[in-house]
């Protein structure tokens, strides 16, 4: 959630009704964070005095407002008087700002603050902060030209959860892999060849002995790795399996997994236990995790093109997807992540009269068709207001990446939005 200097922090609103209108308000507040960062990306401070400051969950706020105050002190000892002045004005409101929380919020908190002004000689201090979509992991304080946004960019890259498996003959460990975070869920340890010995038992029976007790151990893993995914109510994306051996390839062949779940990759690693085994999985599975989302974006977009080739059920353009909303005759709302669109209310000069226009990028009207200039009177992120209409007719919002053929095929071709639609028109 995106606040600016002079906002008040909101009570959280209650939502009611069907899941999919809390992924639709999720996609909202992940669009407002993507777009904010984008504006903190092209801000460049004179020199180093933008202050970038994460508070992670749980962290005392008194606490953090000492570790500013300590850096407010060692802030006397720069020698640019201008930059020590913006760097101890940008503390002090960031302090300010912080006394309004008792607790931070339930991911924490990321306060940006500096002097955004291009002109020296007249400051520009602003305050930004947001909640991040995933918990903040430590608290970070940098000051430097630039705001440190790595940290958020990092948990907005990946939007699925998946479950990740290492696995040899003696044990399995179970994580489930959710942006940037992964939470180890299980670790099994089998006990097969341990409870089999061999003396007084025929050849035959004792590699009898010997399969049941792998079988059992397969059970057991797949009855772990079930449990997760309906600890998540199977919204995990699919399953990556890896492990020395060939263990791992007959655990997959053993079919002891409930049919929902997917397979997407099964992958040689030397370690089964949670740290490099896991993380070894993950740098081997890349390829695949990354290919999910594009998938999904492809079929999305394969659906609609083949819909505007029939003139079927399908709309593009910011006017017509508004207008089928607000018409209750949207199935699907589709937007580019990079569309930009903003609802201007001007006024003109010299009549006083007002009009609303809907401008894409930053394009801004000057003059009046009456001869006098327009000046902007107020200014709404347009692309919000449709993921408000979704919301409010109960519709799913898909977000299209611009670095596809797919993505640049709407960006550019349909404007950046579109629509599957219930019925034609």
């Amino acid at each position: 959630m995106i606040y600016d200097t002079n906002s008040t922090i909101p009570t959280a609103r209650k939502r009611r009704g069907l899941p999919c209108r809390d992924r639709v308000m999720k996609m909202k507040n992940e669009y407002s964070i993507k777009r904010e960062l984008k504006r903190l990306a092209s801000v460049h401070g004179a020199g180093t005095e933008l202050i970038s400051f994460y508070v992670p969950p749980g962290f005392n706020i008194a606490d953090a407002i000492a570790k500013l105050r300590d850096e407010h002190s060692q802030s006397g000892n720069i020698k640019s008087k201008t930059t020590r002045l913006n760097v101890q004005g940008a503390l002090e409101k960031i302090m300010q700002y912080l006394k309004l929380y008792r607790t931070p919020p339930k991911n924490g908190i990321v306060v940006f603050c500096g002097n955004i002004s291009s002109v020296q000689a007249k400051p520009d201090i602003e305050l930004f902060s947001m909640e991040p979509p995933q918990p903040v992991k430590s608290n970070i304080y940098r000051c430097d030209s630039q705001f440190l946004l790595e940290p958020i960019l990092s948990m907005m890259e990946a939007k699925d959860m998946y479950a990740l498996l290492v696995m040899d003959g003696r044990e399995a460990t179970i994580a489930v892999l959710k942006g940037t975070s992964i939470m180890v869920e299980k670790k099994i340890r089998s006990f097969a060849h341990a409870k089999v010995r061999k003396g007084g038992q025929s050849a035959g029976r004792y590699e009898r002995a010997i399969n049941e007790s792998i079988n059992d151990y397969y059970k057991s893993v797949a009855d772990s790795v079930n449990s997760v995914f309906e600890k998540y109510s199977y919204k995990i994306s699919g399953l990556v399996v890896g492990g020395p051996g060939p263990t791992k390839d007959n655990f997959v062949k053993s079919k002891n997994l409930n049919y929902q779940i997917k397979v997407l990759g099964v992958f040689d690693t030397g370690y089964t236990d949670e740290s490099m085994g896991i993380n070894e999985l993950l740098e081997r599975s890349k390829e695949v995790l990354t290919e999910q989302a594009a998938i999904k974006e492809r079929r999305v977009m394969e659906r609609f093109l083949t819909e505007v080739s029939r003139n079927g059920l399908a709309a593009s353009g910011y006017d017509k997807v508004k207008n089928a909303l607000m018409n209750n005759n949207v199935s699907l709302l589709i937007i580019s992540e990079d569309a930009e669109f903003s609802e201007v209310r001007y006024r003109c000069s010299t009549c006083g009269a007002e009009i609303v226009a809907v401008e894409q990028g930053n394009s801004r009207q000057t003059r009046h068709s009456e001869g006098g200039a327009l000046q902007v009177v107020d200014e709404k992120d347009a692309i919000e207001q449709l993921i408000e209409l979704a919301d409010r007719a109960v519709v799913d919002v898909v977000f299209i990446s611009a670095n596809s053929q797919y993505g640049n095929e709407l960006l550019l071709g349909f404007g950046g939005v579109a629509a599957m639609l219930k019925y034609k028109a």
